[in-house]
């Protein structure tokens, strides 16, 4: 068996915040350290992002989608017999999120969660696709909410500061549930994946772990986005290249090919790279901003939506993450 998409949705809150918005907070709130005006937009190519309601919470945004997607498919919750929450977010650090998201989408399946950065979403992908070909489940709802608005730094003392919490600027907040379903053919039909994780160090959000249990300080997503794109120019190319080669496919036999996007000069920079025909990208990134793991799903929800994708076609799924992680997922919908 195949595990093949039957469905994609996607939940973006309702209020948006522009990066002009984010350099005149970060001057409110600072002491005296102030911005360079147009900043964030020149260097990301971010307008604007999406920011959650003071009383939702990482599970509500998955919620969100997760309803989206079962009514269009018709699908009661009773027919779910997995569910998977791949997120660099959580509620809390225990239990597993997922547990919230079914309680509140009245799941009574088994639930698990999957933590990989910005690949989370991905990795859950990868997770349901193992347990269909098995055959150890038949339907899996594998569902994301990122919420790092929580954890972005308002406060700086300094320019150093400010370019150590730079990465938290870019970054939205969303919800996005895929529905996958045992299929004699069609589906996903090549997956691969690798990290370099040497490179942890580059980009983190230590709070709440052993490490720093009760800190504050740590509770604020800090890191280098220059080493950080270094480790994955040296990561190379090879796991990109080589799916294609295996599959004796171009991008161009790929009605959509979504990629995991951070800035909009890193985007051009991996496009040139890997050869990707420009007509292929779904871009999301100047109006919704970086959405973490919910990016991916976000792309091929949009697609769908707007034609761009219909079943029969061929869809890429690449995905890139702090730790540093890369993956790629191809599937026939």
């Amino acid at each position: 068996m195949r595990a093949r998409i039957a469905g994609v949705a996607a939940y973006l809150p309702e209020r948006t915040v522009t990066s002009a918005e984010v350099e005149a907070r970060v001057e409110a709130e600072s002491d005296g350290y102030r911005p360079l005006p147009t900043i964030v937009e020149r260097m990301t190519g971010i307008r604007s992002r999406h920011v959650m309601r003071d009383d939702q919470q990482a599970s509500d945004l998955a919620v969100e989608a997760a309803r989206t997607l079962l009514a269009e498919q018709g699908r009661p919750p009773a027919s779910i017999d997995l569910l998977i929450f791949g997120s660099a977010s959580q509620d809390m650090v225990e239990p597993a999120t997922a547990h919230i998201v079914a309680a509140k989408l009245g799941l009574g399946c088994p639930v698990f969660d999957v933590k990989n950065a910005c690949n989370s979403f991905l990795n859950g992908v990868q997770m349901a696709d193992a347990l269909i070909r098995t055959g150890q489940h038949e339907r899996v709802l594998v569902c994301t909410g990122e919420s790092p608005s929580r954890a972005v730094r308002w406060k700086v003392r300094d320019r150093d500061q400010f370019a150590d919490a730079f990465a938290g600027y870019t970054l939205s907040d969303g919800g996005a549930a895929m529905l996958l379903e045992a299929a004699p053919d069609g589906g996903i039909f090549y997956r691969d994946f690798a990290a370099v994780s040497s490179a942890w160090q580059v980009g983190t959000l230590p709070g709440g772990g052993s490490m720093h249990p009760r800190d504050p300080d740590r509770t604020y997503f800090s890191g280098d986005g220059r080493r950080l794109k270094e480790a994955f120019l040296a990561a190379g190319p090879e796991i990109f290249v080589t799916a294609l080669e295996k599959t004796g496919l171009t991008w161009d036999d790929f009605a959509v090919v979504c990629v995991h996007q951070v800035t909009m000069p890193y985007l051009a920079v991996l496009r040139s790279i890997l050869d990707i025909p420009a007509d292929r990208l779904v871009t999301t990134l100047p109006d919704h901003g970086n959405l973490a793991s919910a990016t991916l799903p976000l792309q091929l929800s949009a697609a769908l939506r707007a034609g761009r994708a219909r079943p029969g076609d061929r869809v890429a799924l690449i995905g890139l993450a702090g730790g540093v992680s890369l993956g790629i997922t191809l599937a026939e919908l």
